[in-house]
């Protein structure tokens, strides 16, 4: 089987380029990128795997944090609770566990599965359930296609752990899992329901943390030859720029376990006399300018430092801030009239249909995966 074995590179790379897929959620990718690292340091080691490599009988479960942002960046993860929810899952079906990946590769999440897998020794799964992020459980293309809604597993920094041996529906599963997660302190981690090798090959977004390492590239690569790193970013991901402002207004507030709000952007340079509003449920959902939809869910609008290319987070955002607003088309699965059901507009409430903005393409995997020594 190829693999490709990160490095702290790698791990720099793909924390840059899961701050862009965050699409203003996921969490931040600060903690992860620096635990993950420390992990290599002492001996670890994290494995990737694409998923057409994974054998079709294997047993794969996703991980990553469920919660408020904005809580997420003071109240810090114990760090063992990945492994807590794997073994408890394990005795719960009797059956070891071969492989983890990410529910939503954007932000922290997407380097959330990482830092189980290197202290459990198990490959990671080149691919997620959404190429980017969304704020809802349910919200992925495994559960739009089938995944079974149970066990999934809840743990926090306390100890506290929770298996969900019955919900009726997806949407159900995702009210119990946040309502536990608010008792828990509106920060936790979270597993759904094991899948098989076959399963996520034919419903993961393929090859989103090879995606993410090759924005990262970009980025960094822009900055040491001192050119524009949001231009490498465009180029990178066939996205465009929607707007180069200054945030005017933020906002926003914890509402049952989501960062909510309202961001308002005033043009600069060419963009100047121009003005944007964004919409916010955990993600950047909605792009308006005056009373026209610009950018809508679940294509991406990703909101960078102008300078840097830096990914700013909904929990970042403050009166000021120069930043580049871009918007990239969402994963093939994603733009399907069954995954619009789900992560369309409609599924957040909007009273207005779908408008695609640019091609759809799966990412191809690096070049860095090897036949494992």
């Amino acid at each position: 089987m190829k693999y490709w074995t990160l490095t702290e590179a790698d791990i720099d790379r793909i924390a840059v380029g899961c701050g862009i897929l965050g699409t203003g959620g996921g969490g931040s990718t600060y903690h992860g990128s620096l635990r993950a690292k420390a992990l290599l340091r002492e001996g670890k080691r994290i494995r990737m795997v694409r998923p057409a490599d994974m054998a079709p009988d294997a047993q794969i479960i996703g991980i990553g944090g469920i919660g408020a942002p904005t809580v997420g960046i003071e109240k810090i993860a114990e760090g063992g609770e990945g492994v807590r929810l794997m073994h408890a899952l394990e005795r719960h079906m009797g059956r070891k566990v071969d492989a983890l990946l990410g529910d939503e590769v954007g932000g922290g999440n997407g380097i959330a599965p990482m830092l189980t897998a290197a202290m459990v020794d198990l490959p990671v799964v080149d691919a997620d359930g959404m190429g980017r992020a969304f704020p809802e459980v349910q919200m992925t293309t495994f559960f739009i296609h089938g995944q079974p809604v149970q066990p999934a597993a809840l743990a926090d920094a306390d100890g506290n752990v929770l298996i969900v041996t019955e919900a009726t529906t997806p949407k159900m599963l995702e009210k119990l899992l946040r309502a536990s997660t608010i008792a828990m302190g509106c920060t936790a981690l979270m597993t759904t329901a094991p899948m098989s090798g076959d399963f996520v090959r034919r419903f993961g977004v393929p090859h989103t943390t090879s995606q993410a390492w090759s924005l990262g590239n970009a980025v960094l690569n822009a900055r040491a030859a001192k050119e524009d790193p949001v231009e490498a970013i465009l180029r990178q991901s066939g996205g465009m720029r929607l707007m180069r402002g200054k945030v005017t207004d933020i906002a926003r507030r914890v509402s049952a376990g989501f960062n909510r709000g309202t961001l308002t952007v005033a043009g600069l340079d060419d963009d100047a006399g121009r003005s944007i509003a964004i919409e916010i449920q955990n993600e950047y959902l909605i792009a308006r300018e005056g009373e026209t939809i610009i950018t809508m869910v679940p294509d991406l609008i990703c909101i960078v430092d102008s300078e840097t290319g830096r990914a700013i987070g909904t929990e970042e955002l403050r009166y000021g801030l120069r930043i580049d607003v871009l918007s990239m088309p969402a994963p093939v699965l994603l733009r399907s009239e069954i995954a619009l059901e789900s992560v369309g507009p409609r599924a957040f409430g909007y009273d207005f249909d779908f408008v695609p903005v640019g091609i759809s393409a799966d990412a191809p995997a690096v070049p860095q995966y090897e036949e494992d020594a």
